[in-house]
Protein backbone atom coordinates (compact mmCIF):
# COMPACT_ATOMS: atom_id res chain seq x y z
CA UNK A 1 0.00 0.00 0.00
CA UNK A 2 1.55 3.28 -0.78
CA UNK A 3 0.71 6.87 0.55
CA UNK A 4 0.98 6.15 4.07
CA UNK A 5 3.93 8.79 4.24
CA UNK A 6 3.64 12.38 4.71
CA UNK A 7 6.18 14.81 4.99
CA UNK A 8 9.41 16.09 2.90
CA UNK A 9 11.71 16.97 5.30
CA UNK A 10 9.72 16.34 8.98
CA UNK A 11 8.25 12.94 7.73
CA UNK A 12 6.34 10.46 9.00
CA UNK A 13 4.65 7.03 8.21
CA UNK A 14 2.32 5.65 9.77
CA UNK A 15 1.05 1.34 10.21
CA UNK A 16 -1.00 -0.51 11.63
CA UNK A 17 -4.78 -1.74 11.66
CA UNK A 18 -7.86 -1.51 14.20
CA UNK A 19 -7.84 -4.99 15.15
CA UNK A 20 -4.31 -6.26 14.63
CA UNK A 21 -1.71 -6.41 17.18
CA UNK A 22 -0.67 -2.60 17.64
CA UNK A 23 -0.54 0.42 15.10
CA UNK A 24 2.35 2.99 15.46
CA UNK A 25 4.17 5.73 13.49
CA UNK A 26 8.24 6.23 12.34
CA UNK A 27 9.12 10.24 12.59
CA UNK A 28 12.23 10.98 9.98
CA UNK A 29 13.48 14.01 10.53
CA UNK A 30 13.32 14.81 14.03
CA UNK A 31 16.03 17.31 15.03
CA UNK A 32 18.21 15.81 17.98
CA UNK A 33 18.00 17.71 21.73
CA UNK A 34 14.16 17.64 21.96
CA UNK A 35 13.69 16.53 25.89
CA UNK A 36 11.50 14.15 24.82
CA UNK A 37 8.99 11.16 26.94
CA UNK A 38 6.34 8.93 26.81
CA UNK A 39 4.18 11.61 28.79
CA UNK A 40 4.27 14.19 25.97
CA UNK A 41 2.73 11.73 23.72
CA UNK A 42 0.51 10.19 25.83
CA UNK A 43 -1.59 13.62 26.54
CA UNK A 44 -2.11 13.71 22.75
CA UNK A 45 -3.31 10.30 22.31
CA UNK A 46 -5.56 10.38 25.60
CA UNK A 47 -7.47 13.45 24.01
CA UNK A 48 -8.68 10.90 21.17
CA UNK A 49 -9.14 7.53 23.05
CA UNK A 50 -12.14 5.89 23.02
CA UNK A 51 -14.73 5.39 25.71
CA UNK A 52 -14.04 8.69 27.53
CA UNK A 53 -17.55 9.77 27.60
CA UNK A 54 -21.14 9.07 26.75
CA UNK A 55 -21.06 10.14 22.99
CA UNK A 56 -17.93 8.01 22.06
CA UNK A 57 -17.72 4.48 21.22
CA UNK A 58 -17.65 2.17 23.98
CA UNK A 59 -14.33 0.18 22.91
CA UNK A 60 -11.81 0.50 26.26
CA UNK A 61 -8.65 1.24 25.08
CA UNK A 62 -5.80 2.99 27.08
CA UNK A 63 -3.98 3.39 24.06
CA UNK A 64 -0.43 3.39 25.77
CA UNK A 65 2.63 4.63 23.87
CA UNK A 66 5.99 3.01 23.74
CA UNK A 67 8.98 4.54 22.53
CA UNK A 68 11.22 1.64 20.48
CA UNK A 69 14.18 4.22 19.03
CA UNK A 70 15.28 7.87 18.31
CA UNK A 71 15.37 8.83 22.66
CA UNK A 72 18.01 8.46 24.54
CA UNK A 73 18.72 9.78 28.07
CA UNK A 74 15.67 11.83 27.81
CA UNK A 75 16.92 13.54 24.08
CA UNK A 76 16.00 12.94 20.68
CA UNK A 77 18.96 11.55 19.27
CA UNK A 78 17.85 12.85 15.48
CA UNK A 79 17.48 9.28 14.38
CA UNK A 80 14.13 7.32 13.66
CA UNK A 81 11.47 7.95 15.94
CA UNK A 82 9.45 4.97 16.90
CA UNK A 83 6.24 5.00 18.29
CA UNK A 84 4.22 1.59 18.85
CA UNK A 85 0.46 1.41 20.72
CA UNK A 86 -0.76 -1.96 21.06
CA UNK A 87 -4.34 -2.70 20.31
CA UNK A 88 -5.89 -4.31 23.74
CA UNK A 89 -9.53 -4.18 22.98
CA UNK A 90 -10.15 -6.02 19.62
CA UNK A 91 -13.83 -7.46 19.37
CA UNK A 92 -13.61 -9.46 15.90
CA UNK A 93 -16.08 -11.57 16.05
CA UNK A 94 -18.70 -8.36 15.98
CA UNK A 95 -17.19 -7.47 12.26
CA UNK A 96 -17.55 -11.15 10.81
CA UNK A 97 -20.58 -10.94 9.20
CA UNK A 98 -19.71 -7.50 7.37
CA UNK A 99 -16.70 -9.59 5.14
CA UNK A 100 -19.58 -10.60 2.81
CA UNK A 101 -21.38 -7.30 2.17
CA UNK A 102 -20.13 -3.53 1.36
CA UNK A 103 -21.13 -0.99 4.43
CA UNK A 104 -22.80 2.18 3.40
CA UNK A 105 -20.91 4.98 3.58
CA UNK A 106 -17.98 2.90 4.21
CA UNK A 107 -14.04 1.96 2.37
CA UNK A 108 -15.73 -1.71 2.03
CA UNK A 109 -16.34 -1.46 -1.93
CA UNK A 110 -13.73 0.93 -2.76
CA UNK A 111 -11.46 -1.37 -1.27
CA UNK A 112 -12.28 -4.61 -2.67
CA UNK A 113 -12.05 -2.90 -6.02
CA UNK A 114 -8.41 -1.65 -5.47
CA UNK A 115 -7.18 -4.49 -4.10
CA UNK A 116 -9.63 -7.27 -4.40
CA UNK A 117 -9.16 -8.06 -0.84
CA UNK A 118 -9.62 -6.39 3.06
CA UNK A 119 -9.29 -6.65 6.19
CA UNK A 120 -12.72 -6.05 7.04
CA UNK A 121 -12.36 -6.41 10.99
CA UNK A 122 -13.32 -2.68 12.07
CA UNK A 123 -12.49 -1.17 8.79
CA UNK A 124 -8.49 -2.66 8.91
CA UNK A 125 -6.40 0.41 7.43
CA UNK A 126 -9.15 2.46 6.72
CA UNK A 127 -10.43 2.90 10.55
CA UNK A 128 -10.35 5.55 12.70
CA UNK A 129 -7.61 4.31 14.66
CA UNK A 130 -5.02 4.58 12.05
CA UNK A 131 -5.01 7.92 13.58
CA UNK A 132 -3.09 7.05 16.36
CA UNK A 133 0.08 7.11 14.45
CA UNK A 134 -0.75 10.68 13.22
CA UNK A 135 -1.71 12.18 17.25
CA UNK A 136 1.62 10.33 18.02
CA UNK A 137 3.69 12.20 15.45
CA UNK A 138 1.57 15.25 15.64
CA UNK A 139 2.74 15.51 19.80
CA UNK A 140 6.17 15.46 18.95
CA UNK A 141 5.75 18.53 15.92
CA UNK A 142 4.04 20.14 18.10
CA UNK A 143 6.86 20.40 20.94
CA UNK A 144 9.14 21.64 18.36
CA UNK A 145 6.47 24.22 17.14
CA UNK A 146 5.94 25.60 20.70
CA UNK A 147 9.95 26.05 21.06
CA UNK A 148 9.43 28.03 18.13
CA UNK A 149 6.65 29.95 19.35
CA UNK A 150 4.01 28.23 17.45
CA UNK A 151 1.27 27.21 19.53
CA UNK A 152 -1.99 25.54 17.92
CA UNK A 153 -5.50 25.39 19.16
CA UNK A 154 -7.92 23.15 17.71
CA UNK A 155 -11.67 22.42 19.07
CA UNK A 156 -15.80 21.93 18.09
CA UNK A 157 -16.76 24.82 15.92
CA UNK A 158 -20.15 22.50 15.04
CA UNK A 159 -22.28 19.75 15.80
CA UNK A 160 -25.08 19.01 13.31
CA UNK A 161 -27.04 22.22 13.76
CA UNK A 162 -25.32 23.39 17.27
CA UNK A 163 -22.36 25.93 16.73
CA UNK A 164 -20.49 27.23 19.97
CA UNK A 165 -20.57 31.25 20.05
CA UNK A 166 -16.98 32.26 20.32
CA UNK A 167 -18.19 35.19 22.09
CA UNK A 168 -17.81 32.61 24.65
CA UNK A 169 -14.83 31.47 24.31
CA UNK A 170 -13.51 29.42 27.07
CA UNK A 171 -10.19 27.46 26.22
CA UNK A 172 -10.42 25.20 29.30
CA UNK A 173 -13.67 24.04 28.33
CA UNK A 174 -12.15 22.22 25.21
CA UNK A 175 -10.45 19.43 27.37
CA UNK A 176 -13.49 19.26 29.88
CA UNK A 177 -16.82 19.13 27.70
CA UNK A 178 -17.40 15.60 25.87
CA UNK A 179 -18.07 17.61 22.76
CA UNK A 180 -14.16 19.41 22.88
CA UNK A 181 -16.90 22.91 22.44
CA UNK A 182 -15.06 25.58 23.65
CA UNK A 183 -18.35 27.08 24.41
CA UNK A 184 -20.53 24.94 27.37
CA UNK A 185 -23.46 25.97 26.79
CA UNK A 186 -23.39 25.06 23.22
CA UNK A 187 -21.88 21.77 24.73
CA UNK A 188 -24.79 21.22 26.36
CA UNK A 189 -27.22 21.33 23.61
CA UNK A 190 -24.68 19.82 21.27
CA UNK A 191 -24.66 16.56 23.97
CA UNK A 192 -28.42 16.49 23.69
CA UNK A 193 -29.11 16.38 20.28
CA UNK A 194 -26.56 14.01 20.25
CA UNK A 195 -28.61 12.03 22.64
CA UNK A 196 -31.80 12.43 19.78
CA UNK A 197 -29.80 11.10 17.37
CA UNK A 198 -28.63 7.67 19.43
CA UNK A 199 -31.93 7.13 20.03
CA UNK A 200 -33.45 7.60 16.02
CA UNK A 201 -30.00 4.60 15.89
CA UNK A 202 -28.53 8.02 13.64
CA UNK A 203 -25.40 9.99 13.72
CA UNK A 204 -24.02 13.32 13.39
CA UNK A 205 -21.27 15.52 11.38
CA UNK A 206 -19.65 18.56 12.60
CA UNK A 207 -16.81 21.09 12.08
CA UNK A 208 -13.67 21.05 14.05
CA UNK A 209 -11.56 24.55 13.71
CA UNK A 210 -7.91 25.09 14.25
CA UNK A 211 -5.86 28.35 14.79
CA UNK A 212 -2.08 28.67 14.49
CA UNK A 213 -0.76 31.10 16.19
CA UNK A 214 2.48 32.44 16.67
CA UNK A 215 3.42 31.65 12.70
CA UNK A 216 6.24 34.08 11.23
CA UNK A 217 5.23 35.96 7.72
CA UNK A 218 7.25 33.94 4.82
CA UNK A 219 6.46 30.36 5.11
CA UNK A 220 5.55 28.51 2.38
CA UNK A 221 5.79 28.45 -1.56
CA UNK A 222 3.78 30.45 -3.95
CA UNK A 223 3.11 27.09 -6.35
CA UNK A 224 2.75 23.41 -5.69
CA UNK A 225 4.41 23.86 -2.30
CA UNK A 226 1.30 26.54 -1.19
CA UNK A 227 0.87 26.45 2.64
CA UNK A 228 -2.69 26.60 2.58
CA UNK A 229 -2.51 23.53 -0.52
CA UNK A 230 -0.44 21.48 1.92
CA UNK A 231 -2.25 22.07 5.03
CA UNK A 232 -5.56 21.34 2.86
CA UNK A 233 -3.77 17.95 2.11
CA UNK A 234 -2.82 17.30 5.34
CA UNK A 235 -6.17 17.52 6.85
CA UNK A 236 -8.48 16.24 3.83
CA UNK A 237 -6.47 13.00 4.49
CA UNK A 238 -8.17 12.37 7.76
CA UNK A 239 -10.79 9.67 7.31
CA UNK A 240 -14.16 11.18 6.95
CA UNK A 241 -13.27 15.20 6.15
CA UNK A 242 -15.19 15.88 3.46
CA UNK A 243 -14.19 19.73 2.76
CA UNK A 244 -11.30 22.17 4.18
CA UNK A 245 -11.62 25.58 4.54
CA UNK A 246 -9.00 28.48 4.58
CA UNK A 247 -9.79 31.87 6.66
CA UNK A 248 -13.38 33.19 5.23
CA UNK A 249 -13.13 29.70 2.86
CA UNK A 250 -16.89 29.35 0.91
CA UNK A 251 -17.91 32.85 2.06
CA UNK A 252 -15.23 34.67 -0.13
CA UNK A 253 -16.96 33.13 -3.29
CA UNK A 254 -19.83 35.47 -2.01
CA UNK A 255 -17.73 38.32 -1.14
CA UNK A 256 -16.68 41.72 -3.00
CA UNK A 257 -13.21 42.21 -3.49
CA UNK A 258 -13.49 45.47 -1.24
CA UNK A 259 -14.88 43.55 1.29
CA UNK A 260 -12.48 40.41 1.09
CA UNK A 261 -9.53 42.24 1.00
CA UNK A 262 -7.46 42.79 4.45
CA UNK A 263 -5.71 46.15 4.59
CA UNK A 264 -2.03 46.36 5.96
CA UNK A 265 -0.99 49.17 8.24
CA UNK A 266 1.89 49.70 10.50
CA UNK A 267 1.81 48.61 14.29
CA UNK A 268 4.68 49.08 16.79
CA UNK A 269 6.87 48.91 14.06
CA UNK A 270 5.15 46.11 12.29
CA UNK A 271 3.44 44.97 9.32
CA UNK A 272 0.16 43.72 10.21
CA UNK A 273 -3.40 43.75 8.88
CA UNK A 274 -6.61 45.37 10.07
CA UNK A 275 -8.81 42.34 9.40
CA UNK A 276 -7.85 38.60 8.90
CA UNK A 277 -10.01 37.12 5.50
CA UNK A 278 -7.44 35.52 4.32
CA UNK A 279 -6.66 33.16 7.45
CA UNK A 280 -3.17 34.14 7.78
CA UNK A 281 -1.84 32.89 4.38
CA UNK A 282 -1.46 35.06 1.15
CA UNK A 283 -0.21 33.54 -2.22
CA UNK A 284 0.36 30.06 -0.62
CA UNK A 285 2.69 31.80 2.05
CA UNK A 286 1.88 32.57 5.54
CA UNK A 287 1.23 36.59 6.28
CA UNK A 288 2.07 36.94 10.13
CA UNK A 289 -1.70 36.54 10.99
CA UNK A 290 -3.11 33.52 13.03
CA UNK A 291 -4.06 30.45 10.33
CA UNK A 292 -7.35 29.69 10.69
CA UNK A 293 -8.73 26.38 9.10
CA UNK A 294 -11.61 24.75 9.49
CA UNK A 295 -12.76 20.33 8.81
CA UNK A 296 -16.12 19.56 7.97
CA UNK A 297 -16.45 15.61 8.59
CA UNK A 298 -19.32 13.69 7.55
CA UNK A 299 -21.68 11.67 10.01
CA UNK A 300 -20.90 8.59 11.26
CA UNK A 301 -21.44 5.88 8.62
CA UNK A 302 -21.71 3.20 11.07
CA UNK A 303 -25.26 3.51 12.13
CA UNK A 304 -28.09 0.61 13.53
CA UNK A 305 -30.40 1.56 11.46
CA UNK A 306 -31.58 -0.83 8.22
CA UNK A 307 -29.72 0.06 5.03
CA UNK A 308 -29.79 -1.04 1.83
CA UNK A 309 -26.63 -2.42 0.04
CA UNK A 310 -24.99 -5.43 -2.35
CA UNK A 311 -23.49 -8.40 -0.73
CA UNK A 312 -20.23 -9.72 -2.56
CA UNK A 313 -22.72 -12.22 -4.92
CA UNK A 314 -24.06 -9.56 -5.93
CA UNK A 315 -27.23 -9.49 -4.15
CA UNK A 316 -29.31 -6.57 -3.39
CA UNK A 317 -29.73 -7.30 0.74
CA UNK A 318 -30.97 -5.05 3.95
CA UNK A 319 -28.40 -4.72 6.77
CA UNK A 320 -27.89 -4.00 10.56
CA UNK A 321 -24.88 -2.74 11.15
CA UNK A 322 -23.03 -4.44 14.77
CA UNK A 323 -20.14 -3.13 17.04
CA UNK A 324 -19.38 -0.65 18.97
CA UNK A 325 -19.14 3.27 17.13
CA UNK A 326 -19.19 6.80 17.49
CA UNK A 327 -22.49 8.31 17.15
CA UNK A 328 -20.37 11.34 15.91
CA UNK A 329 -16.44 11.47 14.86
CA UNK A 330 -16.00 15.20 15.37
CA UNK A 331 -15.03 15.12 19.68
CA UNK A 332 -12.54 12.56 18.89
CA UNK A 333 -10.76 14.14 15.77
CA UNK A 334 -10.50 17.53 17.06
CA UNK A 335 -6.56 16.52 18.03
CA UNK A 336 -6.03 14.89 15.12
CA UNK A 337 -6.70 17.95 12.67
CA UNK A 338 -4.47 19.99 15.44
CA UNK A 339 -1.83 17.29 14.92
CA UNK A 340 -1.77 17.01 11.48
CA UNK A 341 -2.10 21.06 10.98
CA UNK A 342 1.34 20.56 13.44
CA UNK A 343 3.04 18.44 10.84
CA UNK A 344 2.33 20.24 7.86
CA UNK A 345 3.67 23.74 9.51
CA UNK A 346 6.45 22.01 11.17
CA UNK A 347 7.67 21.17 7.60
CA UNK A 348 6.98 24.03 5.98
CA UNK A 349 9.30 25.84 8.34
CA UNK A 350 11.92 23.28 8.15
CA UNK A 351 11.45 23.66 4.63
CA UNK A 352 11.79 27.40 4.49
CA UNK A 353 15.04 27.39 5.99
CA UNK A 354 16.50 27.04 3.20
CA UNK A 355 14.75 29.97 0.89
CA UNK A 356 16.98 32.82 1.54
CA UNK A 357 20.94 32.62 1.41
CA UNK A 358 21.70 34.34 4.34
CA UNK A 359 19.40 31.80 6.10
CA UNK A 360 22.16 28.76 5.33
CA UNK A 361 25.33 31.62 6.27
CA UNK A 362 24.35 33.24 9.07
CA UNK A 363 23.95 30.14 10.36
CA UNK A 364 26.98 28.20 9.26
CA UNK A 365 28.89 31.18 10.10
CA UNK A 366 28.64 31.16 13.41
CA UNK A 367 29.66 27.71 13.59
CA UNK A 368 33.25 28.80 12.46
Amino acid sequence: MAGSTFGTLFKITTWGESHGKALGVVIDGAPAGLPLDEQDIQSFLDRRKPGQSRIATPRKESDLVQILSGVFDGKTTGTPISLLVPNTSQKSSDYSEIASYYRPGHADYTFDAKYGFRDYRGGGRSSGRETIGRVAAGAVASKILGRMGIALTAYTRSIGPIEADLSHFDRSAILSTPTCMPDPAADELACAYLKECMTEKDSSGGVVECIISGMPAGVGDPVFEKLDANLSKAIMSIGAVKAVEIGDGLRAAAAKGSENNDAFHMEDEKIVKKTNHSGGILGGISDGSPILLRAFFKPTPSIFRKQETVNKAGENITVEIKGRHDPVIVPRAVVVVESMAALAVLDACMINMSSRLEYLTDFYSQKK
